[in-house]
């Protein structure tokens, strides 16, 4: 392999690398401004720390700007009385 194709290579990785640590950098700035919002507690990477009514346990998740997890389901009223807590102030943290 020429030593052109190594630094191609090289520099091809290290560009995507940056990428992806750059896209994972905003996506924790998105979730820990959109949490920081409702007040509740986050972890290093800005996901909320929340107990979910569905299935009974605590999960460390992102929000969006309306409040609602991933999991969120709005034909579920177990979901819509978490985003309704949430936006309340009233969500079970740990």
């Amino acid at each position: 392999m020429s030593s052109r194709r190594r630094l191609e290579l090289l520099l091809r990785s290290t560009f995507r690398s940056a990428g992806s640590q750059w896209a994972k950098a905003r996506q924790a700035y998105n979730s820990s401004k959109n949490a920081a919002s409702f007040d509740v507690p986050t972890d290093d990477d800005g996901n909320a720390h929340i107990v979910c009514r569905r299935h009974v346990e605590r999960r460390a998740v992102p929000l969006d700007e309306e409040g609602r997890p991933p999991c969120f389901d709005p034909d579920h009223q177990d979901c819509r009385g978490c985003v309704e807590d949430i936006e309340d102030g009233l969500i079970e943290t740990w």
